[in-house]
């Protein structure tokens, strides 16, 4: 898919001829789009988790330098290669993070988020039609079309990221299997442009499905040989780095290229192409039909994926991409033990602070930490609002310790005893 265009005026023409502040849409703006979305899952995973910064952090860093960049996009007159594509890397950092965001830390339903997204990028085209009269990108010459586009960016990334995961979560599809949906999807709505589709709402469908294609194409190149616990996904195990470093180098080639050559500035573009211009209404009713067909078509191939014999959960409890397998809950018996053993190991790491051996006290609170993640599910089970109070007394242990809190600093051991004497009192005076 090239260039899709719609009819202007004459106004918005010259308007795109002086000010347009968007590339061309060429093969090379889906060629770097993709390669953007790739670094988007694979750079928001290393530094969240590889870094352990944290998806708080990472998000609140990300939203600050997606602000920076914004504004110096903003500030150019006309497009420029290396400020509009590194405001669409940083994008595709922050879309990513604000699902993720919702997902792990909200625990928002990926079915819920998708559909808020979903809507709420249906409302920003509405409001942007009521005011612009136009959706079509060879028009962004003003400063409210191009918070418009801005925001529909970032809504289609967010909206993506929690369709492609939605997918991934019904499906349990390899990251490998996985590029072939939104590929072949994007394939069709090409092959529709082609016959007469309407160009903004093709444009816009191939954009928001580029993201899971290039999340998809990370995670396959980043991910392990051998799945790290039941149902996560594997790949070439080029780690998160290396996938980012190279699509970033990938990325910096291409705008290199975009800024000497030009050929992607729309004034460029037209001294060298024929405007293809859809003037045809009844292609158009028949391509939209053709869109239903193919969206119905999806939704019965996902039904049919879901249905399919997968692991639907993680009996261990330590995957990022399934939810922990329900456990029945624990006897009277088994639940003093599991108490016990909180208790055994928060005086141990006392005594081992008290001693000033960090490195074991922090060994003591790690092991802490993951016996309590295996037996979750099996403690909420037997009283849901006990757990809920232990668990956040855990966390404020866990963060005098760093651990699970990326870009602090690890607290006093002093610090350290406090909170762990308060965990201590918490498990002995609050029973199960």
């Amino acid at each position: 898919m090239t260039t899709p265009t719609t009819a202007v005026t004459p106004r918005s023409a010259a308007g795109s001829r002086l000010l347009n502040k968007v590339p061309e849409v060429t093969v090379w703006f889906w060629i770097i789009k993709i390669l953007c979305t790739t670094v988007g899952e694979s750079f928001a995973d290393y530094i969240n988790t590889t870094l352990g910064f944290g998806l708080t952090n990472t998000m609140l860093l990300f939203t600050v330098v997606f602000a920076a960049v914004l504004t110096w996009q903003f500030r150019t007159r006309r497009y420029s290669p290396f400020p509009y594509w590194l405001t669409v890397v940083v994008v595709s950092v922050t879309g990513t993070l604000y699902t993720d965001m919702l997902t792990d830390q909200m625990h928002v339903p990926l079915w819920l988020s998708s559909t808020v997204f979903s809507a709420l990028l249906v409302v920003v085209f509405g409001v942007w039609w009521l005011r612009e009269r136009t959706l079509s990108i060879h028009s962004i010459t003003s400063f409210p079309r191009e918070a418009f586009y801005w925001l529909t960016v970032l809504v289609t990334f967010a909206l993506g990221t929690a369709t492609g995961d939605w997918t991934l979560e019904l499906t349990n599809w390899t990251p490998a299997r996985s590029v072939f949906l939104p590929l072949g999807l994007i394939a069709a709505i090409a092959a529709l442009w082609r016959f007469g589709a309407n160009p903004v709402l093709s444009f816009w469908l191939a954009y928001v499905l580029t993201r899971p294609l290039g999340a998809n194409i990370g995670d396959w190149l980043a991910s392990p040989k051998t799945p790290a616990a039941p149902g996560e996904p594997v790949g070439l195990g080029l780690g998160t780095f290396a996938t980012s470093l190279i699509f970033l180098s990938a990325i910096l080639a291409t705008v290199v290229y975009l800024a000497i050559s030009r050929s992607d500035v729309a004034e460029t573009h037209e001294i060298t192409h024929v405007p293809a211009v859809t003037t045809n209404p009844r292609r158009e009713r028949t391509a939209l039909g053709a869109f239903g067909v193919l969206a119905a078509a999806t939704v019965a191939l996902m039904v049919w994926a879901h249905h399919q014999p997968h692991v639907t959960c993680d009996p261990t409890g330590q995957s990022e991409t399934l939810p922990a397998c329900k456990k029945a809950a624990l006897t009277s018996s088994q639940t003093a033990a599991a108490v016990a053993k909180y208790e055994r190991l928060t005086q141990t790491a006392i005594a081992q602070d008290k001693a000033g051996t960090a490195a074991a006290s922090h060994a003591t609170v790690q092991t802490m930490r993951d016996d309590w993640d295996a037996d979750a599910t099996s403690l909420q089970a037997v009283d849901n609002a006990t757990w809920t109070l232990l668990d956040g007394q855990m966390d404020a242990v866990l963060k005098t310790y760093a651990i699970d809190h990326g870009g602090i600093r690890p607290a006093p051991a002093a610090e350290q005893e406090k909170q762990l004497g308060i965990l201590l009192g918490d498990l002995r005076n609050h029973h199960f």
